[in-house]
């Protein structure tokens, strides 16, 4: 990887997105849609029309035609600005890359065009109530074709976007016998009004409410084969595939929220007077602040390594896996960080930085726990060294 620097259209593209947040991302919405779990479709649709919530999907289909790097640029521009808004406006879009690498021309023709213009939103269907991050293991939900149609039976657990989702990609067991079980999965395009498919949507999330999560309960849909995304039974590894690059997505958004929080907190500080002078001279606090700015540099750098990677054709597994472990941790501690240096104010909603911390959390969790990320890390160690 060269020197890293991004040109002048990369930073043209997070200017305009600083832009539209800075006039669009008010704190009295943000503060609505965290109370009430309220997606903010509105904004969602101006952010479309504007191009950010399809800018890696190809032109055309409607979309910009641009890599994972400025899909990041973006992520992180409007978690920056807002964690709940960013983080719901930015995953609206999610999976639907899977069908830009696999899809037929058909499928692309019916999804993307809708997914470019804001009129559909998109959700991916991996965890399982008993499975967890282990993909690998023979899944709960299956699918078996009848035939020149598949039945789909099982049940998914915190799928982002499904309460509000027009189509759910669905990992699903197709070869009931195959040693190991990963060789017999694959990929299938529900639409969200097909017979059968119920979702139950989950409340009293921690943090991400204005990101719809919910539940699906496949009961005896029937899906044609044209719904197959992929190859059969090639599901997992296409599946792995794009978490290579939406772990790279998480490490954005991980990434833009401590940003927020650190320029929040670092303002506060250099305002704020105790002792007779302000807080940021006495080192307890500045500390914190030069530890925070150190760590959101290495994330950063790290987490553009792991998007250009991905946009050379040479994803690395690893080194995504390290992006997001490093940049998800750091936004946990910077967001906590930022309400010690608060201290009273840090606790209040208005402050916006205790809104954060409980947003950041689930980038530790979702796209892979932290301990699955240290794994994936260990193996790839251990192949190289």
């Amino acid at each position: 990887m060269p020197d890293f620097e991004l040109t002048e259209e990369q930073l043209e593209i997070k200017r305009a997105v600083r832009e539209f947040c800075e006039k669009e991302f008010k704190p009295e919405i943000a503060l609505e849609c965290d109370r009430e779990e309220k997606f903010p479709m509105d904004l969602y649709k101006k952010a479309a029309e504007l191009g950010f919530t399809s800018i890696y999907l190809p032109e055309e289909y409607g979309g910009g035609g641009y890599g994972l790097l400025e899909m990041c640029l973006v992520i992180e521009e409007m978690c920056r600005a807002d964690s709940t808004l960013g983080m719901a406006i930015t995953a609206g879009t999610f999976a639907s890359d899977l069908i830009v690498q696999y899809g037929t021309e058909e499928q692309k023709e019916k999804y993307l065009p809708p997914l470019c213009r804001g009129e559909y939103i998109s959700a991916g269907a991996f965890t399982e109530p008993a499975r967890g991050s282990d993909l690998a293991s023979r899944l709960d939900t299956k699918a078996i074709k009848y035939g020149d149609e598949w039945v789909i039976n099982g049940t998914k657990i915190f799928i982002t976007n499904a309460p509000i989702a027009n189509f759910i990609i669905t990992l699903c067991q197709t070869d009931l016998k195959v040693r190991p079980p990963y060789r017999g999965q694959s990929l299938f395009i529900v639409d969200r009004d097909t017979p059968g498919l119920e979702v139950t949507p989950l409340h009293n999330k921690m943090g991400i409410r204005a990101s719809p999560t919910g539940e699906v309960a496949y009961n005896d849909v029937r899906v044609p084969e044209s719904q197959l995304l992929g190859e059969l039974n090639k599901g997992f590894y296409h599946t792995i595939w794009f978490f290579n690059a939406s772990r790279v997505a998480v490490a954005a958004q991980a990434l833009g929220m401590a940003q927020g929080a650190f320029e929040i907190a670092f303002k506060y500080a250099k305002e704020r007077e105790a002792f007779g002078a302000p807080i940021i001279q006495w080192q307890g606090i500045s500390f914190m602040l030069v530890d925070a700015a150190t760590r959101l540099e290495a994330a950063r750098l790290l987490t553009y390594k792991a998007a250009w990677l991905v946009d050379q054709g040479k994803p690395d597994p690893m080194i995504s896996a390290m992006a997001k472990n490093l940049a998800t941790r750091a936004a946990v501690e910077i967001t906590d960080d930022a309400i010690q240096i608060l201290g009273g104010y840090g606790y209040m909603g208005e402050y916006h930085v205790e809104r954060r911390h409980r947003d950041a959390k689930i980038t530790e969790i979702y796209e892979g726990t932290r301990e699955i990320e240290k794994l994936t890390i260990l193996r790839f160690l251990l192949k190289r060294m």
